[in-house]
This record gives C-alpha cells, sequence and structure tokens, in this order.
C-alpha cells in the first residue's frame, strides 16, 4: 500500500539537508526529493550520476544553509562528537548557526554537545533511535550483515556453534531466532527476566548477565547488541582463545574491542551493518523521518 508521506509534493517548499552517512542517504535523499522537498547533500558517498533532484554541496556549512531540516545518520555520534560520515563533521554552534530559525535536526541519537548547541540556538532535536518499527524494519539488513560476518571470520559453521548474544532488544531478538533457524546453540545475556523469558520461547537459553563470566568459557563466539561495557577484559579472558567476538551495538559500544584484539581473539565492531542493503533500509528510516516531519509540521513534535 503507498504511504501518504512519500505522496509528491507533501514536504513542497521544505528544504531539507541531509548531512552525513553512507548509502542508506542516498535513498533518504531520493525519497525526501520524491517528497517535493528541496534537498542539498553533504557527507556521504554520492552515486556517479548524483540523486536526480537533490544538489551536492561543497561543505557541511553549505548543505545546512537555510535548511529547515536536517537529517543526520542513525548510527551513534563518536566520542568526539564527530557524526557518522565520510569525513570529520562536528555538528556545534558555529556550523547550525545557518540553518532556517527554529529549524529541526533528525537523527538517531544526540550527544551532549549537540543537543546544547541546539537548546542555545533554539534548533528542535528529534531521536529515532528507539523508534521499534523503524528498528524492526532494519533488523533483517543488519543480521544479513552480521551472518556473513560471522561467516568470513570463523573456521566453524554456525549450525551447532555455541553462541551468546548479549541483549534480547529489537536487533538481539532478530538475531537469535536467526542463528537458532541455522542451527546454532544459543544462549540469550540479559539483565530482563522478561527478555530471558522471550529468549527461551524462541528456543535460546536465557542467562543473567551476572553469570555471563561463568558461562563464558563454552562460547565458540559473543555478539554484543547493548551499547554499555558488559563484555569486560575479566570476560573476554574467560572465552576461548578461537571465540570470536562481536560488537554491534551503536557508540560508545558495549565490548572492549581493543583489549580483546590483545588477548589474540578475532575481534570486530560491527558498525553500520544497515548499508548492506541501503535501499530497504533507508526506505525504513525515510518512513520513521517522515513520521517526525509530520508531526513537527502539524504542530505535535516537541
Amino acid at each position: 500500500m503507498p504511504d501518504k508521506r512519500h505522496a509528491p509534493g507533501k514536504l513542497k517548499s521544505l528544504k531539507i539537508a541531509v548531512l552525513g552517512g553512507d548509502e542508506r542517504e542516498q535513498e533518504i535523499a531520493r525519497l525526501a526529493v520524491a517528497a517535493g522537498a528541496r534537498v542539498t547533500a553533504f557527507g556521504f558517498p554520492w552515486p556517479e550520476g548524483g540523486v536526480a533532484g537533490a544538489a551536492l554541496a561543497p561543505t557541511a556549512r553549505d548543505c545546512l544553509q537555510g535548511a529547515g531540516f536536517c537529517l543526520m545518520p542513525i548510527p551513534g555520534i563518536a566520542s568526539d562528537g564527530s557524526i557518522f560520515a565520510d569525513e570529520k563533521i562536528i555538528p556545534r554552534e558555529s556550523l547550525l548557526s545557518v540553518m532556517a530559525d527554529g529549524a529541526h535536526i533528525i537523527l538517531g541519537k544526540a550527544d551532549e554537545g549537540l543537543s546544547e548547541a541546539a537548546r542555545r540556538l533554539g534548533i528542535g532535536i528529534h531521536e529515532y533511535e528507539h523508534d521499534q518499527e523503524l528498528m524492526l524494519l532494519r533488523a533483517p539488513a543488519i543480521v544479513e550483515a552480521a551472518i556473513r560476518i560471522i561467516i568470513e571470520n570463523t573456521a566453524i559453521t554456525i549450525h551447532n556453534a555455541s553462541v551468546c548474544v548479549v541483549g534480547h532488544g529489537n536487533i538481539g531478538s532478530v538475531l537469535t531466532r536467526s542463528l537458532i533457524a541455522l542451527g546454532a546453540r544459543v544462549t540469550v545475556a540479559a539483565r530482563n527476566p522478561a527478555q530471558r523469558a522471550m529468549a527461551y520461547t524462541a528456543g535460546a537459553e536465557g542467562l543473567p548477565l551476572e553469570r555471563l563470566n561463568e558461562a563464558a568459557p563454552g562460547f565458540d563466539m559473543i555478539l554484543s547488541t547493548v551499547p554499555a561495557p558488559l563484555v569486560t577484559p575479566r570476560l573476554i579472558d574467560a572465552l576461548p582463545s578461537t571465540a570470536l567476538v562481536m560488537d554491534l551495538s551503536a557508540p560508545p559500544g558495549g565490548v572492549d574491542l581493543d583489549y580483546a584484539r590483545r588477548s589474540s581473539r578475532k575481534a570486530i565492531w560491527a558498525r553500520a551493518l544497515g548499508r548492506r542493503a541501503p535501499v530497504t533500509v533507508g526506505a525504513s528510516q525515510w518512513a520513521g523521518i517522515a513520521r517526525i516531519i509530520d508531526r513537527v509540521l502539524e504542530g505535535k513534535a516537541g
């Protein structure tokens, strides 16, 4: 069924800046143009032949000039304040000040520096990292990419492997079901008893987080989906030396990857996996963005 938020002309007269990201932002820019917006772009891979109707700006400042909305990437902001982009972009007052009066920024999650800069300038911040519908629509692409990485970085099959998934949220739950379907013996480590029970109904073993260290010697791989420091040096030391350690969470991440690498274990930060299917994932992200824009235009957004 066609989505009315994608109707041609719906966003006519709006200037939208798409700043940072990856191939997913190409699709987001295309759909914004299709909805009638005037779109400028900067900081993500520009396709050969461009994006029809969108203008590639020479700098981030030019991209934001006069924009009523700025769309930043869904991956979390790095510790230095930079957004996910193909060059360093740190959105602070000096950069954001060129946006239109009463502008809005839509992104996965803002850090304190961006939030404070926006507050000083009167710019609205709208986060959608915890939009459950959006996250579930993105999950298949992320899980497909994660499985590819597992296959490329292990000497065993997923079938009959002992896999620990840390966290049972939107991504963790879809990952768990997919691994079980491939024949893995899955343990889900989660703090919430209800999440452990949900994992049990899917065919996994539920494990309280406080028992993770004692169970670690039995895992062939541990996959963290929680952006909190749960996979610690002590836990890593308890894993087999051949174990795969993978962090699928947003910055600041949930795994001490530097320590894992020093311990000679294969350690991977599997960030931005949604780019594995940029058209599908970009469209799902645009659906979430369009809902936010609708609420702002209708005066229903904070």
